[in-house]
């Protein structure tokens, strides 16, 4: 019996949906399903303005796009965070500003943000590590203080909450997303959420992400012929995309029920074998609800870590490290960074290690992790 790391949710209803997309003809974006698919997420989340995209990188690239960057304009962000989170600064002519996480929740530490300010920091972005919430009080209070925008990445933080308050719904923007290693998936897919009543910033948004035209004004019969109006591109997902999805959010509070059970039992186990292996794990979102993406390990030495991985892997039982801090990676570097810049985040991307977490898992494969967990660590 192997297990795997992740496995997306299957509802009973995605074919039907699909097939309901292929039988109409409608293929393509702005249909049926992606008006649900907003409109769920929208009232789940209490949210102004969502509008679907093919992807969290998507979504990101279009909230710095929606905050007119200037040359070399500057935005803050963690190291410790996925390679998108840069990449939309970067390909939109600014330059990125690495700072420190905590080191318990793995989030960007807040009390450091307000000395990499200078007069060139147009907005921080703020990463909600494996659903724990950034404290996003000292964040906003910061971001004020300075006329900064910020921008939530919610990659990994969809349902999880700070102080009753969804995340994404808190910055200026929010940015989703609903890839296939994500609680709820449409195997790619994102979206963002513009937190604001301006009605010029939301209609940009469409123009941008329809190929930097005004389609939306044709749709709607306002125009004659649309044209290109913006700088865009092909941010709008196909119904397919959003009818599969659509069919896992009819069922986001069963999953998050089921994913949090596993990710209690996880903190049930090392709670009991207390090993002074380990330096840290994961103990769920401080700030609010939770929505148990990720459960992670932080090994005192890389010994530890590799000897756990090679252990549970002879087991069958799939377990994984996670990111490499940009300021590590070879576009770090190219960009003028130092290895040595940040050194709790080179200490932590070799030690850190998440264990499988995901809908349908049962409780044998469970009892299974468990037995070569207390085996491996002593």
């Amino acid at each position: 019996m192997n297990i795997p790391f992740n496995k997306p949710y299957f509802s009973s209803n995605s074919i039907k949906y699909i097939e309901q997309v292929i039988y109409s003809g409608k293929t393509g974006g702005d249909g049926k399903f992606t008006n649900k698919c907003k409109k769920l997420l929208e009232r789940t989340l209490i949210a102004k303005n969502v509008i679907m995209t093919t992807s969290c990188t998507h979504a990101l690239e279009l909230a710095i796009q929606l905050i007119n960057l200037q040359d070399m304009d500057e935005v803050i962000m963690p190291s410790y965070t996925f390679p998108s989170t840069a990449n939309s600064v970067l390909l939109n002519g600014g330059k990125v500003v690495f700072t420190e996480i905590n080191k318990d929740d793995l989030c960007i530490n807040a009390n450091k943000i307000e000395e990499k300010i200078t007069n060139k920091t147009k907005a921080i972005v703020v990463v909600h590590y494996g659903g724990n919430a950034c404290d996003m009080d000292k964040i906003m209070n910061v971001a004020n203080k300075y006329n900064l925008y910020v921008i939530e990445d919610v990659a990994q933080g969809f349902l999880s909450t700070y102080k009753e308050r969804q995340l994404g719904t808190i910055g200026h923007f929010g940015c989703l997303s609903f890839h296939e290693t994500k609680n709820v998936s449409a195997g790619e897919g994102g979206a963002i959420i513009i937190n604001s009543n301006n009605e010029e910033l939301v209609k940009r948004a469409k123009y941008i992400r329809q190929k930097g035209t005004n389609r939306i004004d044709f749709e709607l019969g306002n125009v004659d012929y649309y044209q290109w109006v913006d700088v865009g591109s092909s941010y709008c997902p196909s119904e397919i995309l959003m009818a599969y999805l659509y069919s896992q959010l009819e069922n986001i509070e069963d999953i998050h029920i089921q994913r949090r059970k596993i990710f209690n039992n996880y903190v049930r186990i090392f709670r009991d074998i207390n090993s002074d292996k380990i330096t840290f794990y994961s103990k769920g979102n401080k700030f609010g609800d939770f929505n148990a993406h990720i459960f992670y390990i932080i090994f005192k030495d890389q010994i530890y870590s590799k000897a756990f991985i090679e252990r549970l892997k002879n087991k069958g039982i799939a377990v994984y490290t996670h990111l490499i801090p940009l300021h590590l990676s070879e576009m770090g570097l190219s960009i003028g960074y130092n290895k040595s810049d940040f050194p709790y985040e080179q200490f932590l991307y070799k030690r850190l290690i998440r264990l499988p977490i995901y809908y349908d898992i049962t409780d044998e494969e469970l009892d299974k992790i468990e037995e070569a967990i207390r085996e491996t660590i002593h």
